[in-house]
């Protein structure tokens, strides 16, 4: 028996919620797919950036990042279970004008993701950087009647992410990644641990001095609005959610919508397990977050060290040598090629599945059949890491490239909020509707995201300063 397209709700597809907390446990995974794809720009690049650049004091923005958007996934999340539809279709009715059969915000988010294929060039560069630590030999230098040994890696590199998503290996690829992203956990907190028995330990009054609110200075705001965007869930990855939500199979469990009181049991029951699954993920990455940024702080900060163009990694890479000695560089490098790599793969998973659901709104394709769908998400497989790999090679800056996709990740939130309120008070079903505090949570979300767009405008860095913002 051939297996059900989840794209499609059918009440052969309907599954009881589970009952209870450990039931539900079971049932996660959506959540933690998102936190692999952010934890290489995100945690890894432009949180310690940022702990490098501005020291403690911005530790409070750090973990009001990762916390305060998850409410707005939440609402998405809660849409595309009780709707069924995926991100572009939902955002096809949202109100304004249209262009072709597709709305206003899908070409608009078209135009802004174009843009920030800047930060997966960053990625992608810093796999390769990562990878030349690891094997001196393929160093930028050039081979004996061949391309350089750096372009040969960038090609490797890209190609490599193209198959597994063309191939369809998410799945095996999707759970040793997450694996090795909890032992890279494990790792950092071992190196914030040991930090405390060296001479660089974190004092009580300089922790506390993080928790303070206080706006970034002009020379660190660009790297803080960067890290806004990319820290936590971003624009983009709240747009990713409902794919893998809809491909772990929640609204197929839910079952087309009817109105009865069992469709209701079981829409709620599944909201409530997608509860469980963005909140604990949000856990999860806002303590590796945290993590990274105190390293960066202890380690960099003091020390005066911020990456340059090409040692990216090696620099990184002493925030665990200065604390578990110089045989851990090596261990890091390969965590951080691993994190980075399953980063990198996990965006071109959702982007792969966002650009052929736009297709599929604009009217080129039918993103609903199964073969055209996954003709279209293997052709963009193709494309997107030979693009990412240009950039890369072309600018050879992978933390401002990263940065910079970070602020383009801030005005796609400002699309995803619209959306989202949208969602709550014109579309969501009314026995769905959700507590007071949970409304109180989603407008604080909703105004901070704005107040930090309103700050970035009145304060705004000229981009004529984003290369060379990371001087020292």
């Amino acid at each position: 028996m051939a297996e059900q397209d989840t794209y499609t709700r059918h009440s052969s597809g309907i599954l009881a919620p589970p009952e209870t907390f450990a039931a539900s446990l079971r049932h996660l995974g959506p959540g933690f797919i998102l936190s692999a794809s952010i934890v290489g720009s995100g945690e890894l690049i432009a949180t310690t950036l940022m702990g490098a650049k501005a020291g403690f004091t911005l530790l409070w923005f750090i973990i009001f990042s990762c916390v305060i958007k998850v409410v707005v996934q939440l609402e998405f999340g809660k849409h595309a279970i009780s709707s069924g539809e995926t991100t572009m279709e939902a955002l096809n009715s949202l109100p304004g004008p249209k262009l072709g059969s597709a709305n206003w915000s899908i070409w608009l988010w078209l135009v802004l993701m174009l843009t920030k294929t800047l930060q997966l060039g960053g990625i992608i560069g810093a796999v390769v950087l990562g990878v030349e630590q690891l094997f001196p030999a393929l160093g930028p230098g050039l081979s004996e009647g061949v391309l350089p040994t750096r372009i040969l890696t960038t090609l490797v590199v890209a190609l490599s992410v193209s198959m597994l998503v063309f191939k369809g290996y998410y799945s095996i690829l999707e759970k040793a990644s997450l694996f090795m992203i909890a032992v890279f956990l494990v790792f950092t907190l071992a190196s914030l641990a040991m930090l405390q028995t060296t001479p660089s330990a974190i004092t009580g009054a300089e922790f506390t001095s993080g928790l303070i609110p206080n706006w970034p200075d002009q020379t660190t705001l660009l790297i803080a609005i960067g890290a806004f965007g990319i820290t936590g869930v971003g624009g983009d990855e709240i747009l990713a959610y409902n794919y893998w939500l809809i491909e772990k199979g929640y609204a197929s469990y839910a079952g087309p919508r009817e109105d009865t009181p069992t469709w209701e049991k079981r829409a709620k029951g599944w909201i409530r397990v997608m509860y469980w699954d963005a909140i604990l993920a949000m856990v999860c990455y806002t303590l590796m977050t945290s993590m990274f940024y105190l390293l960066g702080a202890a380690i960099l900060h003091r020390a005066g060290t911020l990456p340059a163009k090409g040692n990216l990694i090696e620099v990184l890479g002493t925030m665990y040598t200065q604390t578990l000695g110089s045989g851990a560089k090596f261990v890091f490098v390969i965590g951080a090629v691993v994190v980075l790599y399953s980063t990198m793969f996990a965006a071109l998973a959702a982007w792969t599945r966002l650009y052929a659901d736009a297709f599929g709104q604009i009217g080129w394709i039918d993103f609903h059949n199964p073969k055209s769908r996954k003709k279209t998400i293997g052709i963009i497989a193709c494309i997107f890491p030979l693009a990412w790999a240009a950039l890369y090679l072309f600018f050879e800056a992978p933390g401002q490239l990263v940065i910079i996709g970070g602020v383009i990740t801030g005005v796609i939130l400002l699309l995803v909020v619209f959306a989202a309120m949208y969602f709550r008070y014109r579309r969501l079903d009314s026995r769905l509707s959700p507590s007071k505090f949970y409304d109180a949570a989603l407008w604080v979300s909703a105004t901070a995201i704005l107040a930090v767009a309103i700050m970035t405008l009145k304060d705004a860095v000229p981009w004529n300063t984003i290369f060379t913002s990371f001087a020292p």
